[in-house]
């Protein structure tokens, strides 16, 4: 460890590589903690972004959480694009997973591009049903439909911010860009000399292997990519945009929502979506 911190009773340390775990220093309460907390930054961010609200977390559920600041993707390793990134998270969180056997729930919270990474690697970590749990529940007349897991833990949060669900294309969706057409249109002919492959991703100017634009394709499962399915079995899924003030991230693409929803009263800028709505909605602005 590069360096450990104890601060009004909670742990945190640092590795060499830059991750941060966050946890109560009193043993009982760590023992009993088996709720896994995945926090990520977004472009350019590193594990640090994190450090306040990983100790608050701490703070407030000291015997039920384990916080995790990732650090796999941290300042210009964003830029080598979404699923890039998604890969190296997802060998990251079961790597957290191996060290720790007593964790039973996961839950992510990301910031901006942190949360297409974190939607890439659930699909990956996502695990179906086995067929002997689903024998069991039809032998034993349970109703529910057995859940699948996130890389085996019981899934319960999935909370982004400022994440550009939609990407950074189109009208007003980048807004220190003013909605002036010709740079957004010039934008996402040059994104990519700044921002790399990453930028292609945000911008849908991709096609790696003929494939449709990253963002798109994240629509829907595809063969071990459980994209949907992954994201439909949180028991919580929150987006939380700015509808004002946020020069890099609009808020209709980080709350997946058309100029005419643009809610009344802005002291609640908060949205929670079912997965119908937020396929339909993605489906139809990725697509239009």
């Amino acid at each position: 460890m590069e360096s450990a911190d104890v601060t009004n009773g909670v742990c945190s340390s640092e590795s060499v590589n830059g991750s941060r775990d966050v946890w109560s220093c009193k043993d009982s309460d760590s023992l009993s903690a088996d709720h896994l907390v995945i926090m990520l930054h977004g472009i350019l961010g590193s594990s640090s972004d994190w450090k306040f609200g990983a100790e608050q977390f701490v703070k407030r559920l000291p015997d039920k959480v384990f916080v995790h600041c990732s650090e796999r993707n941290m300042s210009k390793l964003t830029l080598d694009g979404v699923d890039v990134m998604g890969e190296r998270l997802t060998k990251e969180v079961l790597d957290v997973i191996q060290e720790k056997p007593n964790l039973r729930k996961i839950s992510f919270v990301a910031h901006s591009v942190g949360g297409l990474v974190a939607r890439y690697a659930i699909g990956r970590l996502y695990r179906p049903p086995k067929e002997e749990d689903k024998e069991d529940m039809s032998g034993n007349g349970c109703k529910e439909e057995p859940r699948g897991t996130i890389g085996g833990l019981e899934a319960m949060n999935f909370i982004t911010v400022a994440t550009p669900h939609l990407g950074s294309r189109g009208n007003k969706q980048v807004p220190f860009l003013f909605g002036v057409t010709a740079f957004e249109k010039a934008a996402s002919c040059v994104i990519h000399w700044i921002f790399r492959r990453t930028g292609r991703h945000l911008f849908l100017t991709d096609d790696d292997e003929g494939k449709p634009p990253l963002l798109k394709w994240m629509l829907e499962d595809h063969d071990e990519f459980y994209f949907m399915s992954a994201l439909r079995i949180f028991k919580r899924r929150v987006l939380y945009s700015n509808v004002g003030y946020d020069h890099i991230v609009g808020w209709r693409t980080s709350s997946i929502r058309r100029d005419s929803e643009l809610p009344k009263n802005t002291a609640r800028p908060v949205m929670l979506i079912g997965m119908k709505i937020f396929q339909q909605r993605m489906t139809a602005h990725l697509t239009s």
